[in-house]
């Protein structure tokens, strides 16, 4: 088989995978099949940009690179609704469409209100072609790429009854799942939480690299079709059809015949909604028929035909009883309110985060006192405030401690940090245990045959003090080994022992293990600040582990995305001989420590010793393959404008800011054409 028709192929299968499993909930293939799948396609593709099909499932995990982002003008504007918290004044509204439509009958279509971030997405003979923030409503940014990256979403829609064009509108958001993994990841390597998902989403759909954005997993629900000459007659036709056609719709959508039964729908989701996957902070109420839209008409800012009823913030108060400290892997205290119960939410809420030391302060919360908790766009609830009025003699001070509560060692807290830190990183049991459940993840070595408190047993039975051990374990040393554990929160007790299938279960997923690639490999290893992102960047500019090791401070910090902390916390580690000799067992276990990056063909030494920076489009090139041929004609690429770089690329639609910089840095700026004649 030709690569044309390899490509066309897998394609066509990894597509049909992943319609499967995001439409149907169907997993027709394990996930290591699947990668290995995508990454046979990538690596063809690389080698035959030519034959990449614009449906690709190699878009969605980004790779393209942009400093500024190009700005549309919407075809359709995206016009704001007009909000109210007030069943009266949704009455009122009900009147005037009432009055606006003569007495007509009408019906509403009721939607959950998702926070966060507004997209509108183009298809043009089915395909995905440009992806829109919502901006000031009349114009947004071009952020395609990273659009792109959202599984659910269509790069094909593969039916002939779609129009030639049409444009989709939905909600970005970033799950609550991912967004709580994300935080556990960030606290694990020592990096400031995240606020809410919400800011979250709308940050990340604006990040420059849409690799990065990959990682995220954001997701987007699909409420609005349009198209010119419209495709249907009501708003309830057009969500069946794009449900029916691939899109993400969520299910939760009511058609209402009465204002009545917009209460019942607004009074039904009040609790249910925490049940959903993402944050919501109210009810969307449309007019159902658009010919009836349309003789409703809009308001200078917003359509006459919907309304938005927004839910007051779920609060509550209750006494905070005590404060409970947990140590992460890198050592950092996190203080945890224990309250008394209190339902919240639809749920009972028994703990809420403080963050850390300089957020008890900002609060002047006591134990003892009566708190202000909220449950919003958060996972975990959070305290707000303290109700003074109710303080009492009983209110005590919140006394931060100086020693770890898990191995006593002294507490540290470093200049310009929020946390306490326990230095005791070898020998502290919950900073071990960690440890070991970061080396495991999915996007490290990926062994998650040892979950289920499995590392827990191991590392009370002496198996293992490091994750180089486990590439030493055999089958005489599992067989059997069993524990019963009791939750000190809970009271309950769950027993852990390792049969014979879950012994080669383990053998088997630590040997494959040793295929993970070495920017996995440099993840697991857990160095400070050193997240999943940064290990990729780390591997893709040295290559392998020994070219990282002898690196200098100096080399560190010109890797894109690498700064002073991230390059002084590389080098401490390194520095550490323990740390080197955990290197060298994992390497001598077979670990990868060198990628496996397709290099590029040499073509000539035309731009040897220049560096170039690009912005805009061009008509010979997409971006990677304009990287491609610098690189492939021994020129360099920079990550941004400085007195470093040769030449800026200039094509159509260049970003300003890029621009501007060059040019008061007298940076010279070519054309497409000037580039191509630099390579005769």
């Amino acid at each position: 088989m030709n690569p044309q028709e390899r490509i066309a192929e897998l394609t066509d299968r990894l597509n049909y995978y992943n319609f499967q499993y995001y439409q149907n909930s169907v997993s027709e293939v394990d996930d290591f099949t699947f990668d290995k799948l995508l990454e046979e396609l990538s690596a063809l593709e690389k080698q035959h940009p030519e034959f990449s099909r614009p449906d690709s499932p190699t878009h969605r995990v980004g790779g393209t690179i942009s400093k500024e982002f190009a700005t549309v003008v919407h075809r359709f504007p995206m016009l704001s609704l007009g909000n109210t918290y007030s069943e009266a004044e949704l009455t009122e509204f009900d009147n005037r469409v009432q009055k606006g439509l003569s007495g007509a009958s009408y019906e509403y279509i009721c939607e959950l209100k998702f926070d966060g971030v507004a997209l509108s997405m183009t298809y043009e003979n089915g395909i995905l072609t440009r992806g829109v923030t919502r901006g000031d409503g009349v114009r947004g940014d071009d952020i395609t790429a990273n659009v792109r990256t959202i599984r659910t979403l269509p790069l094909k829609v593969n039916d002939p009854t779609v129009p030639a064009l049409f444009e989709v509108r939905g909600e970005g958001f970033l799950p609550l799942a991912e967004f709580e993994r994300i935080n556990r990841e960030r606290e694990d390597i020592g990096e400031p939480l995240l606020a809410n998902p919400r800011n979250a989403a709308s940050g990340t759909f604006k990040q420059q690299d849409s690799g990065a954005v990959a990682k995220r997993r954001l997701d987007c629900y699909l409420y609005s079709f349009l198209s010119d000459p419209e495709a249907f007659q009501t708003h309830e036709e057009s969500l069946m059809a794009m449900k029916g056609w691939g899109f993400n719709v969520s299910p939760t959508w009511r058609k209402c015949t009465t204002i009545q039964d917009v209460f019942a729908f607004i009074n039904e989701w009040e609790t249910r909604r925490f049940e959903l996957p993402l944050a919501t902070d109210g009810i969307v109420i449309k007019v159902n028929r658009y010919d009836q839209q349309r003789e409703l008409g809009f308001t200078a800012k917003s359509p006459r035909w919907a309304i938005a009823f927004k839910y007051k913030a779920m609060a509550a108060s209750t006494t905070l009883l005590s404060v409970s400290y947990q140590v992460g892997r890198t050592g950092a205290v996190t203080p945890v309110a224990n309250l008394k119960p209190v339902l919240l939410a639809g749920t009972v809420v028994k703990r809420a985060s403080l963050h850390n030391a300089n957020e008890i302060q900002r609060l002047g919360v006591m134990i003892n006192d009566t708190v202000f908790v909220e449950k919003g766009g958060e996972i975990i609830p959070k305290i707000t405030g303290v109700d003074l009025t109710l303080r009492t003699e009983a209110s005590l001070p919140i006394v931060y401690p100086t020693q770890c509560p898990a191995c006593q060692t002294a507490l540290i807290r470093k200049e310009g940090e929020a946390h306490f830190y326990c230095p005791n990183e070898k020998g502290c049991p919950p900073q071990l245990q960690a440890r070991f459940e970061h080396f495991i993840q999915r996007r490290a070595m990926n062994i998650e045959s040892l979950g289920e408190g499995k590392i827990e047993l191991l590392i009370d039975r002496g198996l293992v003090r490091s994750p180089a051990d486990l590439y030493e374990l055999n089958e005489s040393q599992l067989l059997g080994l069993e524990k019963t554990y009791s939750d000190a929160e809970t009271g309950k007790t769950r027993t852990v022992s390792l049969r014979a299938k879950s012994v080669e279960n383990i053998l088997t997923a630590i040997e494959r293990s040793k295929a993970q690639p070495f920017a996995n490999v440099l993840f697991a290893l857990g160095i400070r600040y050193v997240g999943n992102t940064t290990a990729e960047k780390l591997a893709d500019y040295f290559g392998n582990m020994d070219a990282l090791m002898a690196a200098s401070h100096e080399t560190l910090t010109s890797v894109p995305e690498v700064g002073e902390r991230i390059a002084q916390s590389l080098l401490a580690w390194f520095a550490d001989s323990e740390n080197r000799v955990f290197v060298e067992r994992l390497r001598l276990a077979g670990l990868q420590m060198e990628t496996d990056k397709v290099a590029v063909e040499k073509k000539g030494d035309t731009l040897e010793g220049k560096t170039f920076l690009y912005t805009g489009t061009f008509a010979n090139f997409s971006r990677e393959a304009l990287e491609n041929e610098i690189e492939a004609h021994g020129g360099k690429l920079l990550s941004g404008v400085s007195k470093k770089l040769n030449y800026l690329i200039v094509g159509e639609n260049p970003g300003p800011s890029k621009v501007e910089k060059a040019q008061k840095m007298g940076v010279p700026m070519i054309g497409e054409d000037e580039f191509l004649a630099m390579l005769l």
